[in-house]
């Protein structure tokens, strides 16, 4: 009897702990298909040909009048392109599905822009390229100032840094002496753009 109580014993304990395992599994396995994945390309191919749908659509979207006042993101998975940001209008948004979809490679559009004010994203537009623009020409101040510096015999053979933030350029290295900081300053002065000139890194080389 005491045998055959203890197979009993190691059945049950043998059968719970199968059940345990079972209902442990089962929410793993819930748990684990609870949370959506995050969209992406079934492999290499398809992830390269998303990229290159992408940057059709855009460049198709960089060249179309209608759509210059939008703010239009584009994403590609698998083909399906989505439109994330504002449109100017519900025609903007209209036409930006329609071009989006005559790409060639696109099998869908998932069309999530919002209608804003044309105001409202004229003025990001308009703030972005302003930013542009600025970048542009303190870069071209820059490479202005240097090209001056080194044509002009005061400061020829010497080493200067210069760089320009909204107009205003910085100079930084070794000179002669005070009249050659001074003519540099004025050089750089006499550049189109700039607003002011910070020569307080530049100091008298030592002889």
């Amino acid at each position: 009897m005491a045998e055959r109580y203890f197979l009993d014993s190691s059945i049950r304990k043998t059968l719970l702990a199968a059940g345990l395992a079972a209902g442990l599994s089962g929410s793993a396995y819930a748990a684990e298909t609870s949370v959506a994945p995050a969209p992406h390309s079934d492999d290499i191919g398809a992830a390269a040909s998303d990229t290159v749908i992408t940057a059709k659509v855009k460049s198709r979207f960089v060249g179309e009048d209608r759509l210059k006042k939008s703010d239009i993101s584009v994403t590609t998975t698998n083909g399906v392109v989505t439109l994330t940001g504002s449109a100017s209008g519900a025609d903007a948004r209209s036409d930006a599905e329609t071009i989006a979809g005559a790409v060639a490679g696109v099998n869908s559009v998932d069309d999530q822009l919002k209608t804003a004010p044309s105001s409202t994203i004229a003025a990001k537009v308009d703030k972005a390229a302003a930013k542009t623009k600025r970048v542009a020409s303190d870069s071209w101040i820059t490479t202005k100032v240097k090209s001056e510096i080194l044509a002009d015999s005061v400061s020829k053979g010497f080493k200067l840094s210069v760089t320009t933030r909204h107009g205003v350029v910085a100079l930084k290295g070794a000179l002669a002496n005070q009249d050659a900081i001074d003519h540099v300053k004025d050089l750089t002065e006499q550049v189109k753009g700039v607003k002011s000139v910070d020569t307080s890194l530049l100091v008298i080389a030592s002889t």
